[in-house]
């Protein structure tokens, strides 16, 4: 497993579709994402530390799972299929290991509210993972493989990220998308 962070949630301004963009803790790799709109908010509100008067629906679970008695240890990227994304919640429910499906998504925004790591299996990345030639250059951004992987199906990732712009985080909407 490989500890991750999340290094940024971006935004396409031709589409407004969102990704958010993970990044690898000791090394230059990073996995992006598809999400919708109001994934991207659920993430990003307590990234942001953005109060908010009622608890939205991770506060909600994060609260259900401490009052029963459990602890969200880790979440973990465990999964790329058919060009979907799996998650899974790891919880500690009184001493008993407990795994819970969950949408990579759910999982992140969940792991920011609980403070605890993000994990991606190592097969992920290989299947999905990117390397940027030159991290610091704006606007001119080239992407090459992290490992062998199939150039076809990230070519859609490639032209989104050239066109980010984080700014503009609050407009579009939609739901979690696949790869292509």
């Amino acid at each position: 497993m490989i500890e991750v962070f999340v290094e940024s949630i971006r935004v396409n301004m031709t589409n407004y579709r969102r990704v958010v963009m993970l990044k690898e803790k000791t090394s230059p790799r990073y996995l992006p994402i598809w999400i919708g709109h109001f994934e991207a908010d659920a993430i990003a509100i307590p990234m942001q530390n953005v109060p908010v008067q009622r608890p939205l629906t991770h506060d909600l679970l994060k609260g259900v799972i401490e009052q029963l008695g459990g602890k969200l240890t880790q979440v973990v990227i465990n999964e790329l299929a058919d060009e979907t994304f799996f998650a899974k919640l790891i919880v500690d429910a009184n001493g008993r290991h407990v795994e819970v499906d969950a949408r990579p998504s759910d999982a992140i925004a969940l792991a920011i509210r609980a403070k605890v790591p993000i994990y991606v299996d190592e097969s992920v990345f290989e299947q999905a993972g990117l390397v940027f030639e030159n991290e610091e250059a704006e606007g001119e951004v080239e992407a090459e493989e992290a490992t062998e992987i199939d150039e076809e199906k990230l070519t859609v990732f490639k032209q989104f990220i050239e066109t980010l712009d984080i700014d503009d985080l609050g407009k579009g909407g939609g739901t979690e998308h696949k790869l292509s």
